[in-house]
């Protein structure tokens, strides 16, 4: 059976970032109902980033895996055996979420090898990237995955990429100090592009579950 495994590095269960790959899985599940499409939000787990014990690169064990075990380990087991990876995250401050960087140091420092500096991965696989932010096409500051996406072209594949711009941060704007956004022209762009956007997430779903 084909396995999709969906990483959510946003905070907010119902926000923008969790309803594109709610999208993706939908998606893929319409192109192969046998699929395994597996969610996991990093927010609910107990994880650190890389701890350097160095344990991936002992002679006669290195392992391409990482081997510190906490609350990420069976995730970067199901990603190991996985047919297709996406990453999901809110830009913030021009970066993904702390979370998210984290998990990403987990994931591929094991697959960089310091005897020849190449990066190998257990398998490789189609990548989607999803990025949310505040920032328009014209006017960012974002640096996306910076160069942890690097190392996951190098070992896993050239990523597929959904950037939704503009997005709404709440519900009701008139509760909070966020006088720097028109409310109304949040909403317009929304109107214009947040449909797109979630049907452009569930082709991204039948794309990969077809691969």
């Amino acid at each position: 059976m084909k396995k999709i495994v969906i990483i959510d590095g946003g905070p907010r269960k119902n926000m923008n970032t969790a309803q594109l790959l709610q999208q993706f899985a939908d998606g893929a599940k319409s192109a192969d109902s046998d699929i395994e499409v597996k969610t996991i939000r990093l927010y609910d787990l107990d994880y650190k980033g890389c701890m350097s014990c160095m344990a991936c690169k002992l002679k006669g064990k290195a392992s391409n895996i990482c081997r510190f075990k906490d609350a990420l380990t069976p995730v970067l087991e199901d990603i190991a055996v996985a047919d297709g990876i996406v990453l999901g995250s809110p830009i913030y401050f021009g970066e993904v979420t702390g979370q998210m960087r984290a998990f990403l140091e987990r994931l591929s420092f094991p697959w960089l090898s310091y005897n020849d500096y190449s990066l190998t991965a257990p398998k490789r696989m189609p990548v989607l990237l999803v990025e949310t932010m505040n920032g328009t096409p014209d006017r960012n500051n974002s640096n996306g995955y910076g160069t942890m996406e690097w190392c996951i072209a190098t070992a896993l594949g050239e990523p597929q990429r959904i950037v939704a711009y503009n997005t709404c941060q709440v519900a009701k704007y008139d509760r909070y100090e966020l006088g720097g956004f028109s409310e109304d022209a949040k909403r317009a762009w929304r109107d214009a592009h947040w449909e797109e956007d979630l049907k452009k997430a569930y082709e991204a779903g039948r794309l990969m579950a077809g691969q």
